[in-house]
């Protein structure tokens, strides 16, 4: 796999940019989760430049082995190499025309946050002591915290039903999707401790097998069952704008 060199978060935001551009030229729905992660990199950008970080350095570079993990895959799927299973199944999904833009972000969400990023965690920390950047670690959750309305505002404006629903559940929404940003930021960690402590013989097994766990729960996204898929099916009809469109609405920050 040819990879794609990146030194800096910027350079990190311009690849996104490219990624954003050929998506829309080509109406592809794999945009919307690139997208989403274009606004996750500038706040963790504005962070770093704002001293919300203890080791702003640190960051970056977790930010840039992180976002690598998401950029080889999505240049290794476009020129037919081998990628983890994880980033597959998010990849297929764009193929299909009835998935619902949630359902394209919450796959990709689950690739990145739930493989790529306790990889990378651990990856940055391996000459030190992982637990060091732990207060760090947990800050990338106040910033995805931050983007809840955006998200909320965004998929409403694609689909107005949501606006009502969320006029009268609020309160449960936000919770719900905190909730699950802590579930999943602190499985991250608890993965990169878990390869953090292991010798490092053993670490190709450990990723690999995690990454087939992470491909099964895709299946609750890809396959949530009949009336799951009949409810998804009605929203889908229901969403309004072009790919083009809605991946450079939820790219705006």
């Amino acid at each position: 796999m040819q990879l794609i060199q990146i030194n800096s978060i910027q350079q990190v935001i311009s690849v996104l940019d490219e990624i954003i551009s050929d998506s829309v030229k080509n109406r592809n729905p794999q945009g919307y989760f690139a997208a989403l992660y274009r606004c996750v990199t500038v706040k963790v950008k504005e962070g770093i430049e704002t001293n919300f970080f203890d080791d702003g350095p640190r960051m970056e570079k977790l930010d840039i082995i992180f976002a690598k993990r998401y950029i080889d895959a999505y240049y290794g799927w476009q020129n037919k190499e081998k990628i983890t299973k994880s980033w597959e199944k998010t990849f297929i999904l764009s193929t299909n025309y009835w998935p619902v833009v949630l359902q394209h972000l919450i796959i990709g969400m689950n690739a990145h946050i739930n493989l790529d990023l306790g990889i990378a965690a651990a990856e940055v920390s391996k000459n030190g002591n992982i637990n060091d950047m732990a207060d760090d670690f947990k800050k990338i959750n106040i910033i995805l915290s931050s983007l809840v309305y955006k998200i909320q505002n965004d998929l409403s404006d694609m689909w107005p039903t949501l606006r009502k629903i969320l006029q009268k559940t609020s309160k449960a929404d936000d919770f719900l999707v905190d909730f699950s940003m802590v579930l999943a930021r602190d499985g991250a960690w608890n993965f990169a401790l878990i390869i953090a402590n292991s010798p490092g013989n053993s670490i190709e097994t450990i990723i690999n097998s995690r990454d087939e766990i992470i491909a099964d729960k895709a299946g609750l996204i890809t396959n949530p069952g009949f009336w799951a898929s009949i409810i998804f099916k009605i929203i889908r009809l229901g969403e309004k704008g072009t790919i083009e469109k809605n991946i450079m609405q939820l790219a705006t920050v």
